[in-house]
């Protein structure tokens, strides 16, 4: 994987041309060691901000890989079957 999404703190942010598990094993060794550290990522679209996130342990973060030429911000559509899926697809009914 090329491009990392993350999710902290309810946002999510984004590392591009990195390898997947360079960046988990990063987080891994730090949270072991109990050394917390910032880690660089783009935040926003288009034109992405760079922002600093404090990686440390009891800081909740989830790294999502996201395979070339995949576009991340279409959502799936909800499955009528799943009574736990409450529906995270865009509304169609236009």
């Amino acid at each position: 994987m090329k491009r990392i999404n993350i999710a902290y703190d309810g946002a999510v942010y984004s590392i591009g041309e990195q390898e997947f598990a360079e960046y988990r094993e990063r987080i891994t060794a730090a949270h072991a060691q109990n050394a917390p550290f910032w880690l660089r990522v783009n935040y926003g679209e288009g034109r992405p901000q760079p922002a600093d996130l404090l990686i440390a342990p009891g800081i909740p973060i989830a790294l999502i890989p996201i395979a070339p030429g995949v576009d991340d911000l279409d959502h799936p559509e909800p499955d009528p079957e799943d009574p736990s899926d409450h529906g995270t697809a865009p509304d169609d009914a236009d």
